[in-house]
């Protein structure tokens, strides 16, 4: 079975992408999904994305983990299928796409693809985090020395840590460079492990910036080790709208995957 594939990146977030509007590709078949994604014996990626028809709107994007399970939204993996549907001649320049979480907008200049998030109205706040859900749930937490700060290791144990255990959660570390602009690094559950860049989770980061007064700007600037995501929003009442990831999405290279051979 000859699978073809396209590999894209947004900010570092790395993703295996498969044309499956004909639905050849099984999405049950977890094994094939992580080998597909292992650094070491297959394409290596955080995850794997089946671009695939949608009734009503241009393309229904359903997104996997590294681990071969079904994930929920990701930012980075929904912006990187725009430009892969634009590639296919699916879309030219602005789309409407159904995902995990609902329905999302998108514009596409060049690299630079603009995706319209859901809206957040739940912000849990603690005295040592806030815990926000951008389509996929984020613990967001501020720390000195972002540098050095053992990522993994804290990552790993607050991800299967109470109160989130078996379901998890992502784990968001932030440091303020100043008031609108922060840097990022992040564990994410289902690669169980740092990765370069988390679009959801950078979303969290500046929602929850903004939510405790850290931060008095609606777009605020989230450096990662992959890049730099911007983040834009307007408050009404108690709900955030117009939420909006920005950033490049970039395509690496493409090839065909030869699995049972």
């Amino acid at each position: 079975m000859n699978i073809n594939f396209q590999k894209y990146h947004g900010t570092g977030n790395d993703f295996v992408m498969i044309d499956n509007r004909s639905l050849f590709f099984d999405p049950t078949n977890q094994s094939l999904i992580s080998q597909l994604c292992d650094r070491h014996f297959g394409i290596g990626a955080d995850g794997l994305i089946l671009l695939e028809l949608s009734e009503k709107h241009d393309f229904y994007m359903r997104y996997f983990n590294a681990d071969g399970l079904e994930g929920s939204m990701c930012g980075n993996g929904g912006r990187c299928t725009v430009h892969f549907a634009k590639s296919l001649g699916i879309i030219a320049d602005k789309t409407t796409f159904k995902a995990f979480d609902g329905l999302h907008y998108a514009e596409i200049e060049n690299d630079e693809v603009s995706l319209k998030m859901g809206n957040v109205s739940k912000i849990e706040i603690h005295q040592s985090h806030s815990f926000i859900n951008t389509g996929s749930p984020h613990h967001v937490e501020i720390v000195t020395n972002l540098a050095s700060y053992p990522v993994y290791e804290i990552g790993k144990q607050k991800r299967f840590g109470a109160p989130y255990f078996e379901s998890g959660s992502n784990i968001n570390f932030i440091e303020a460079i100043d008031d609108n602009t922060y840097k990022m690094r992040t564990y994410e559950r289902g690669v169980e492990n740092e990765t370069l860049s988390c679009g959801t989770g950078a979303t969290a980061a500046a929602i929850a910036m903004y939510e405790i007064g850290k931060s008095k700007s609606t777009k605020i600037t989230i450096e990662v080790l992959g890049g730099v995501l911007e983040i834009s929003f307007d408050k009404k009442g108690s709900v955030y709208e117009n939420v909006y990831l920005k950033g490049k999405a970039t395509f690496v290279f493409k090839g065909t995957y030869e699995f049972g051979f």
